[in-house]
């Protein structure tokens, strides 16, 4: 059987593939992660980054298996879809979206970050207060930068995916090459193994490590999925989509713990003393910490005298960040495809260019991202917000294997989970962690921004913006509201992420503002593990419920009908 290319061009071959994973993975991330992770947990956080590592790969395994069985474009909106019906996809597909579409900003953002440290750029970025303006913020003709790169992304995606593919193929290895060259340099020849003394930084080590995560962690190692999006292009998905998948993460997680190591050892003992050690970072008390934090490892090989390295790190700066926002522009508007094949948004988002380009989908996922660039103006806002959206994407495509391998055992897979009783509820409770982690003010801003998606998927219905919206499939998932209730309960009683929806701004001032900020934990001893627990146990709770409510394989087969058609009747 020959799967239909859903109007898209399939010529994207395994290489193509690899890279539009690894280009998501290896991009603003390696170039404030380190930092970021180091000024909560010192060089503890190298166990941040395993961590980290450990819980991806595990979601990356799942997907893979899925990418193989169901090669579609937009994939991950479109799983939980096929095992639990309409209201599971509109809710993980707009997850998807949201995700996808605020990554572009968040990259444009940092790109912008790093050319503030030049001096003809100095007034596009207010690294703090004291340089006029608000703290870490865009500023003046920063906005028209970040602006124009993102029409950029417009331009080149409309031009066609094969000759995106030929473009991120070079800015891929290059985007890979630059960090790798900058580990070596540090680790050979300006590493210092002083700055790892007093390993853990507090008392509270435990508690940092796992701050870590949503701090930077997860995001810098996001983008595996980038292969499942392009599925409905890939030239041989069966084949390539499961070795993209699980390779791509491979590569970005063990770069990013050499990147995390050369960080800690390559930063210039008497800066670190200078500021308070690594947590002083958070608040820095001199000129040279302060450009840290605007572009850290530009600054780094500068104060370590290797001048030609800094210039590479400028122009890196600028082509790292700019390859993954233009991937991840290129995965929303196939979201958005996904989406509207699955009925949830008009059906504009499904026509296509000359050259097989959604070229509506493309417009208006820029135009989504351009509006984060009001609310959360900085790459530290903007990247937990971004991280919860993510995982909450993420967390559909456990349940969905766990769902599928019972709806349809006998289907091909060209990739098997290997344990897949346990690593699919393992993963789902990998994915709750992390949203924890991600704290109150961060989850339930996420909470609004589904409730926005509910709204506008429920306009589609209302006005009929699409004659192929399904019926909503209620029953087989029950679960998802009482998980999000749950996940926000255990969030609003621990002590992650303290801070009101939105930041306690607007409307929300004052509405919920404590929570996050919860001593005892959930407990009676206030230990931090008390919500890890909950929070683990109610996702087992949660994927057995809805592995038990999962659709009939007739209703499967109604919605995989696309991939697998029926037999014809002789």
């Amino acid at each position: 059987m020959v799967l239909g290319s859903e109007g898209l061009d399939r010529g994207v071959g395994f290489l193509g593939l690899l890279w539009a994973s690894e280009t998501s993975i290896i991009g603003s991330g390696w170039l404030f992660g380190a930092l970021g992770a180091a000024v909560i947990a010192g060089p503890s956080a190298i166990f941040g980054w395993v961590l980290g590592s450990v819980i991806i790969l595990i979601l990356a395994l799942v997907h893979a298996e899925l990418g193989g069985l169901f090669p579609v474009s937009g994939g991950t909106s479109r799983f939980p879809h096929y095992a639990f019906g309409s209201f599971a996809g509109a809710t993980f597909g707009w997850a998807s979206y949201l995700q996808a579409a605020s990554v572009a900003p968040i990259e444009v953002l940092a790109a912008i970050q790093y050319l503030s440290v030049s001096h003809w750029a100095r007034n596009f970025f207010h690294a703090n207060a004291a340089a006029g303006g608000a703290g870490g913020t865009l500023h003046g003709v920063g906005y028209l930068a970040a602006g124009i790169l993102l029409v950029m992304f417009i331009i080149i995606n409309i031009v066609g995916v094969r000759f995106f593919a030929r473009i991120n193929n070079a800015i891929t290895s290059w985007k890979v090459l630059v960090p790798v060259v900058t580990v070596c340099i540090l680790l050979i020849g300006h590493f210092h193994s002083s700055n790892f003394h007093g390993f853990f930084t507090t008392d509270h080590a435990v508690k940092n490590i796992l701050l870590t995560l949503p701090a930077g962690i997860i995001f810098s190692l996001l983008g595996f999925e980038q292969a499942v999006q392009l599925g409905g292009e890939s030239a041989n998905p069966a084949r390539d989509l499961p070795r993209a998948v699980i390779l791509s993460i491979l590569i970005g997680a063990i770069l990013y713990i050499l990147i995390e190591v050369a960080f800690v050892g390559g930063l210039a003992p008497n800066v670190l003393h200078a500021n308070g050690g690594w947590l002083g970072f958070a608040s820095p008390k001199t000129a040279q910490g302060t450009a840290l934090l605007a572009a850290p490892f530009k600054v780094l090989v500068s104060i370590a005298g290797v001048s030609w390295l800094a210039t590479v790190l400028q122009v890196d700066a600028v082509i790292s960040p700019s390859g993954t926002g233009l991937m991840y522009e290129t995965a929303s508007a196939r979201l958005s495809f996904g989406l509207s094949r699955n009925g949830f948004v008009p059906t504009v988002f499904e026509r296509t260019s000359k050259q097989k380009v959604p070229v509506w989908g493309v417009i208006i996922a820029t135009i989504v991202g351009a509006l984060f660039l009001l609310p959360f103006p900085s790459w530290a806002k903007l990247v937990g917000i971004v991280t919860s959206a993510s995982v909450f994407m993420y967390a559909g495509a456990p349940v969905a294997l766990g769902a599928l391998r019972k709806q349809k055992p006998d289907l091909a897979r060209s990739y098997k989970l290997p344990w897949a009783g346990v690593m699919s509820p393992l993963a789902f409770m990998g994915a709750g962690w992390v949203i924890l982690f991600s704290g109150w003010q961060t989850y339930s801003t996420l909470v609004v921004a589904i409730l926005i998606g509910y709204a506008l998927i429920a306009i589609t219905y209302v006005f009929k913006l699409n004659p192929k919206a399904p019926p909503i499939d209620w029953r087989a998932a029950y679960w998802i509201i009482p998980w999000i209730i749950g996940m926000g309960l255990i969030c609003y009683f621990s002590s992650f992420g303290p801070g009101g929806i939105l930041g306690g701004g607007g409307v929300f001032k004052n509405v919920l503002d404590l929570g996050g900020t919860d001593p005892s934990n959930l407990g009676p001893n206030g230990s931090v593990f008390d919500p890890i627990v909950f929070s683990g146990l109610w996702s087992l709770v949660i994927y057995y419920l809805a592995v038990h409510l999962r659709l009939s394989e007739a209703d499967v087969d109604k919605y995989v009908a696309d991939v697998y058609p029926p037999p014809i009747a002789e």
